[in-house]
């Protein structure tokens, strides 16, 4: 059954290199850490819900919005998928039906986004507000749009197909089905945030850390499907 569906339109991921014992307090039971050439990734990603349903309804005021978060990868059998640290909405109604439904870990705050598109190059930025600062991450790409190689980096930040959360010691899932994406190149970027204030000291190493890379896809239209139990 669908639980909600939407266009998550222009993302930008930031992807960085992690030490796998950072994350494993957050790995859900009956899900292990998923690696990429043996590394373990961690990507803070913004981008538009656009058109979104819940259950089959538009919410008034709840439509379009931002949405920022930290996430990384696991696996649970065959089935890749994404666990949440954290969820930034500016909208409280969406907070907690996220938080109360599915046990993610939705904050929210005052957020923005632009998007600029000239013949020379397209600009995407997303902010949000966190105790009176503003926070902002923004590309700038290219125009053309190029389909995402196979066994790369990126298809491997982009084609995580499910969400695991936990609760107590009870692990859901959740299916997120939609089409492989394409990208614009990124020809510069800007992280202006502050990674302990936002998500905690075991991640304020990020404020000294390089990306290993920035990507601008897309989107697509999202069904993001109800969760089930995997792990009690």
């Amino acid at each position: 059954m669908t639980f909600l569906k939407a266009y998550w339109k222009n993302l930008i991921l930031i992807n960085y290199e992690i030490a796998p014992n950072l994350l494993k307090p957050y790995v859900p039971k009956g899900t292990v850490l998923d690696f990429y050439n043996g590394k373990c990734y961690i990507s803070l990603v913004g981008f538009m819900f656009m058109d979104t349903k819940v259950l089959g309804l538009k919410l008034p005021n709840h439509i379009n919005f931002e949405e920022v978060n930290l996430r990384f990868y696991v696996k649970h059998n065959d089935k890749r998928g994404v666990v949440f640290i954290k969820e930034i909405v500016p909208k409280p109604l969406i907070t907690y039906v996220a938080n109360s439904i599915y046990h993610e870990h939705y904050q929210t705050h005052k957020m923005s986004h632009k998007w600029v598109h000239n013949e020379q190059f397209n600009y995407f930025e997303y902010r949000w507000k966190l105790n009176s600062i503003w926070q902002t991450i923004s590309v700038k790409t290219e125009n053309t749009y190029t389909q995402i190689s196979e066994h790369s980096e990126t298809q491997f930040i982009t084609e995580h197909y499910f969400g695991y959360t936990k609760h107590d010691n009870t692990t859901f899932e959740y299916e997120i089905v939609h089409p492989t994406w394409q990208q614009l190149k990124v020809i510069d970027y800007k992280i202006d945030l502050d990674f302990k204030a936002n998500y905690g000291e075991a991640f304020a190493f990020l404020n000294h850390t390089k990306p290993t890379s920035v990507i601008l896809t897309k989107g697509s239209q999202v069904v993001v499907k109800n969760k089930k139990t995997i792990h009690r």
